[in-house]
């Protein structure tokens, strides 16, 4: 017989393990998923969401009447909503502006008022998602910031629920634990409890966006929402969540943005199971993992949240084909290869910088991106800032307008029109319009190459 609970806060955990025995089917260790998309909000996030309340009010930081904060990607931030309204809080939430629209309309169903913010500048700028928030919070009486980063109740959800509830289902047999690594306390609470449980025997392995600083990246942007470590090359300070314990991770995946998406859509389709991206890295994550183990091994993946947040990103053709991520049919990729190598330019270079480097850009024209101090996964389209053509440069010089050393910044252009890499050459012709010098085309999202207006006229 089904549950008959009073609230719906009491459905929060007891989620299933399904056997992924589709996408395992020639692997010999048993991969489960922790389904943490069932839970009454769709995420795990519901779990800290409750745990984080109640520990506010027992502690007397929230009070009744009072009003709850929090900055979030969206899954937190539905989770606070369903509690908060639940018992009798008003809620704002602060959205990235990088998050699916369907967060901001779930949020707001829920009965939050969302407040959109970048996430897109230095953690120091006033406009940064989390400094909006905080602004707010000291602004209005009987405000309580939720603060999931460096909150403990978090991890603690964890702790008490998650952990113990995978140790009940694997009778105690799990020996790898995978999770993505966003705030930390999934993987930290989860992870910690399986530890302790199996006399430190169980195998913690973080599954994490290829470019995040978790797992030993440059933190350059990276497009699975909700994991990960982001570091913008203007932030002055480094800071890492409270609510994660880096002990508690025996080893990382590093997983590539493609490979993320392709196995989120591959859960729906062989699985049966509609989860977010971040599901997608846990998963190719786990498979990475399990192919080296034997039977005697049993694998649980932790999947955060529904891909019904994500039917116009990851689980959209279109928006796939739009950066990068799927090449079916005649695209973009033969004129690609046969275009010279990208030029990028910083947006910090002098003029006569610029200048230099664009004698070898195709077509005289270069995106210009974010200073960062190396490149190994390339330029992602959200760092492009702008972009500078050599004419430009050049008649400027000529008229006496600029010189060689001043910035580059007052001659720069609009950022070039984007393609993605599987999109056809008459879409390409539709971007570049009848005034724009090329378009960047994109492979994962990433700025392969810049096609000038010739190569495709």
């Amino acid at each position: 017989m089904a549950a008959v609970h009073q609230s719906v806060l009491d459905a929060i955990g007891g989620t299933p393990l399904f056997r992924l025995a589709r996408l395992g089917a020639d692997i010999a260790a048993p991969i489960y998923a922790k389904a943490e998309f069932l839970n009454i909000g769709g995420s795990v996030k519901d779990r800290a969401a409750l745990s984080m309340v109640l520990a506010a009010e027992r502690d007397g930081l929230l009070k009744p009447g009072g009003t709850i904060i929090e900055a979030t990607s969206g899954n937190t931030g539905i989770g606070l909503t369903i509690v908060g309204r639940q018992r009798g809080y008003r809620v704002i939430v602060g959205v990235s502006d990088k998050s699916s629209a369907e967060k901001s309309d779930i949020l707001r169903a829920y009965g939050a008022e969302v407040v959109l913010a970048t996430t897109s500048v230095a953690r120091e700028d006033p406009r940064h998602l989390f400094n909006v928030v905080t602004r707010l919070t000291e602004e209005i009486p009987g405000a309580w910031l939720a603060n999931q980063y460096d909150n403990l109740a978090n991890p603690d959800a964890h702790v008490r629920t998650t952990g113990p509830e995978i140790w009940a289902q694997t009778g105690g047999k799990i020996t790898h634990f995978v999770a993505g690594v966003g705030t930390g306390g999934t993987v930290t609470g989860t992870g910690g409890y399986l530890k302790e449980a199996s006399g430190g025997s169980v195998t913690v392995i973080g599954a994490d966006p290829e470019s995040s600083m978790y797992g030993g990246g440059d933190g350059s942007p990276w497009f699975v929402e909700s994991i990960g470590h982001f570091l913008h090359p203007e932030t002055v300070e480094d800071r890492w969540p409270q609510a994660y314990r880096s002990e508690v991770v025996d080893v990382f995946e590093r997983i590539p943005d493609r490979e993320s998406l392709l196995a989120a859509r591959w859960l729906a389709r062989e699985e049966g199971i509609l989860a977010g991206p971040s599901s997608g890295t846990a998963v190719a994550a786990a498979l990475r993992v399990a192919r080296e183990l034997g039977p005697d091994d049993l694998v649980v993946v932790l999947l955060p949240d529904s891909g019904r947040s994500y039917l116009s990103k990851v689980h959209s053709d279109a928006w796939m084909r739009q950066w990068g991520f799927l090449e079916e049919g005649d695209g973009l990729r033969e004129l690609l290869d046969g275009a010279a190598p990208l030029v990028a330019v910083d947006a910090g270079a002098t003029v006569g910088e610029a200048l230099e480097a664009l004698r070898t850009a195709p077509g005289g024209v270069a995106p210009v991106a974010l200073a960062r101090a190396a490149r190994p996964f390339g330029v992602t389209a959200t760092e492009v800032v702008g972009s500078v053509e050599r004419e430009v440069l050049a008649a400027a010089l000529a008229d006496g307008f600029a010189k060689p050393g001043d910035p580059l910044g007052a001659l720069l252009g609009p950022a070039l029109p984007t393609v993605g890499v599987g999109q056809s050459p008459a879409e390409a012709r539709a971007a570049l319009g009848e005034a724009r010098p090329g378009v960047s085309v994109l492979v994962d999202g990433r700025v392969a190459g810049v096609l000038p207006r010739a190569a495709l006229v």
